[in-house]
């Protein structure tokens, strides 16, 4: 991906505008019903390319499964983590393992999570288990800081 911009990788991977800033495609969703999940079933997982451009911000959300973020290229992204009533903390992704980065990050059930890129745009991928569901996405409001009251309706 050498010497494309953002916009270029958002056409050419067909990347949508998504409600928390940024950009995505979902890449990978296995059959609905394979994971049985706090009373129903759902996917047992999903994938996604997500792409931020320099001053785009993955607000504060949180989903009521684990997700992996992995860092595919361009510059390091900075992905906060925040249990639901702690502070954040940051990790670093990218491929510059002596300076502390890591090309993986966790966000465990529950937890808060924000990210942006630390250059003119990171590409990442998201993998979520059990799959990704809007209905369990809930975007903090603005302004919201992890450590501070939790808005309603948080998983």
């Amino acid at each position: 991906m050498d010497g494309l911009t953002a916009d270029e990788i958002i056409v050419l991977l067909g990347l949508e505008p998504h409600p928390e800033g940024g950009h995505f495609r979902e890449t990978y969703r296995d059959p609905a019903g394979v994971a049985p999940f706090r009373g129903g079933e759902r996917a047992a997982s999903t994938a996604i390319y997500f792409l931020l451009r320099a001053g785009e911000v993955s607000r504060w959300h949180t989903v009521d499964a684990a997700e992996v973020w992995h860092h595919y290229a361009g510059a390091p992204l900075e992905l906060g983590i925040a249990p639901p009533d702690g502070a954040a903390t940051r990790t670093i992704l990218g491929k510059n393992l002596a300076a502390g980065e890591r090309p993986q990050g966790v966000v465990p059930a529950g937890h808060w999570q924000q990210a942006r890129s630390l250059g003119t745009f990171s590409l990442v991928g998201c993998t979520v288990a059990p799959g990704f569901e809007f209905s369990s996405f809930v975007m903090a409001p603005e302004g919201f800081e992890p450590g501070s009251e939790s808005p309603s309706g948080a998983a």
